[in-house]
């Protein structure tokens, strides 16, 4: 078994894509603005989100077409400065609903929502950083 990819369902595909796409700076396999479907990568890495516009899969599976409730979704995307993700982001429209800040003694996080209020967290990995940079008995 192989996981190829997260998928979210939308409402509003258009808006939902320019964001993965142009704040978060995701690539897409393919153009497809209008939708119904797009899979989106970071440069690194093998994992993707896709997008799946809501109403055509309540074609597939009704019960999908009620519009659902709180959070339904934690993205979570890593990144090698944290500092500069969020001044990079800010800078082309995303709005955080928590800027940079500790999660334990190992990681860093902020977090921001897509337009329709997924949740995405941007994680450092503080234990990266250390062991590339030696402990300070090695320095």
């Amino acid at each position: 078994m192989e996981l190829t990819q997260i998928r979210l369902l939308v409402s509003d595909f258009p808006a939902v894509y320019r964001f993965y796409r142009d704040v978060l700076g995701l690539k897409p396999q393919f153009e497809a603005e209008s939708g119904p479907y797009a899979k989106l990568s970071p440069d690194t890495g093998h994992a993707a989100i896709a997008l799946q516009d809501r109403v055509q899969m309540a074609g597939v599976l009704e019960r999908l077409g009620a519009e659902p409730e709180g959070h339904r979704a934690l993205v979570v995307l890593r990144v090698d400065d944290l500092d500069a993700a969020h001044a990079e982001l800010t800078s082309r429209g995303a709005d955080f609903t928590r800027g940079p800040g500790p999660m334990g003694d190992r990681m860093r996080v902020a977090y921001l929502q897509d337009p329709e209020g997924n949740l995405i967290e941007l994680q450092e990995w503080l234990a990266l950083r250390d062991q590339a940079e030696g402990t300070p008995s090695e320095r």
